[in-house]
């Protein structure tokens, strides 16, 4: 018997091409985002902190700073994941960002991670954003319902035999 959410997982895919005018509730958002703060955070820590974007025009602006997200205009909405400063922010908020992608899943929403964290763009969106400086950008992840059919798919990986080492390399 296969469990639904490892389903989801081998199903889930980035998602960069969405359907028009199909727009994410905010309750979803909250939804999604109450999911990201269940997260494993080391020492309890919870330093993260999300914001929404559902605006074209701050998504089309968005998009044009980044390097290899130029879909996020396209987008029903973004979240960025940005962290306070601590030892493991890039983990904690990692861990939040994979909560976000499978719980958008979840609802049949796209998603795909856009590099944040140590990318040259990172100051430009958190001026965009109007973001304290002492936080960091992490992740941008934009989020809209697929525009084509069958998305969400079990592919092809690696086989577990490959990658499966008991008790040695």
């Amino acid at each position: 018997m296969k469990s639904a959410l490892i389903e989801a997982i081998k199903k889930r895919r980035s998602i960069r091409v969405y359907a028009p005018d199909k727009p994410i509730k905010t309750n979803v958002l909250k939804t999604i985002i109450d999911a990201a703060r269940y997260a494993p955070t080391a020492r309890g820590d919870e330093p993260w902190e999300f914001i929404v974007v559902k605006k074209k025009a701050m998504l089309e602006k968005l998009a044009n700073l980044t390097d290899h997200g130029k879909f996020i205009k396209d987008a029903g909405a973004l979240i960025a994941v940005y962290s306070r400063e601590t030892k493991y922010y890039l983990e904690d908020c990692s861990a939040a960002t994979q909560n976000i992608l499978l719980a958008a899943s979840a609802f049949g929403i796209g998603t795909c991670w856009v590099a944040g964290d140590k990318k040259k763009y990172c100051q430009k969106i958190s001026i965009a954003l109007k973001t304290p400086s002492k936080f960091k950008l992490v992740s941008l992840i934009s989020l809209g319902y697929p525009k084509r059919k069958n998305e969400f798919r079990v592919i092809q990986k690696r086989p577990i035999k490959e990658i499966f080492h008991n008790e040695k390399f």
